[in-house]
């Protein structure tokens, strides 16, 4: 009596389920929920190919110091880079006098050896790179009510990695006439900035790349154009969010290697001591 009870109290739930599916199925394609404007014009990523792609990719030192500079001249006026110490940059090619020079050129809090007091002060190697606002208040202040991000890892935290920062750093336009037809109260507010990279396509950063040479690479240098600088700058925040990658891939192929021979030693070994030993 009670294995009945069971069956038919679960075949109730069962029918339940179904009703509610079957009800949801046939809602969704008689009168299916309208396209909202996120739906209609946000993009995804552009695809491009940054040198530290797949298994055998590697960093371009060139690349990622003109990324460096790309961030240094126009990001780090709103984003911190705050897991990423002068001296890191020795990675990237830059020799120990100019990891001095560079740490030098940027003020970092301090304190006052005589009064006690907190100033600005040098940087030095072992200083990490400062934040560009004193605390989120002052940040709002200066961005429209928003909090620039830390680009530290900021590959990692965004669906589509650099190239959804490429995509945004190139991807500001005009909103579309379409768009405003199709959606007129869409349009975009006072102070915020059509793209269609960006997840709910209006954003408080102001295009921060707006001409070709606004960052001057030096000779032998690809033209600093728009997409060029928005390239370099996603490659030096892919290093940034994994410093450690080149490494990491040689241990690996290192580690299949061994695995490799491991495996061909064992198999060499079986036909040649118990291949004809009976188990």
């Amino acid at each position: 009596m009670i294995r009945l009870v069971s069956i038919l109290v679960g075949l109730f739930f069962a029918a339940g389920l179904g009703w509610s599916f079957y009800n949801g199925a046939m809602t969704a394609i008689e009168d299916p929920a309208a396209q909202t404007v996120e739906q209609a014009y946000h993009r995804e990523p552009k695809e491009i190919h940054f040198a530290s792609d797949g298994p055998f990719g590697r960093f371009d030192n060139q690349q990622l110091q003109r990324g460096f500079q790309v961030y240094r001249e126009v990001c780090s006026a709103c984003h911190s880079l705050s897991h990423v110490a002068f001296r890191d940059l020795s990675q990237i090619g830059y020799s120990e006098a100019e990891v001095k020079a560079i740490a030098a050129g940027m003020q970092v809090p301090g304190i006052d050896p005589v009064t006690g007091e907190a100033n600005m002060r040098p940087g030095t190697p072992t200083d990490y790179f400062p934040k560009p606002f004193a605390n989120d208040v002052a940040a709002r202040a200066a961005n429209n009510n928003a909090i620039p991000p830390d680009l530290s890892l900021i590959v990692k935290a965004r669906e589509g990695g650099a190239a959804y920062v490429h995509s945004l750093l190139t991807g500001f336009r005009a909103q579309p006439a379409s768009l405003l037809r199709r959606f007129p109260d869409a349009k975009t507010p006072q102070g915020l900035h059509y793209n269609p990279y960006f997840a709910n396509l209006n954003l408080a950063m102001a295009p921060p790349l707006v001409a070709n040479g606004q960052v001057q690479y030096g000779p032998g240098n690809p033209k600093p154009t728009v997409d060029q600088m928005a390239t370099d700058v996603a490659a030096f925040l892919i290093w940034t969010a994994e410093p450690k990658m080149d490494k990491r891939k040689q241990t690996g192929w290192v580690v299949l290697g061994f695995l490799l021979f491991a495996t061909t030693m064992g198999y060499l070994s079986y036909r040649q001591i118990w291949s004809g030993t009976k188990h």
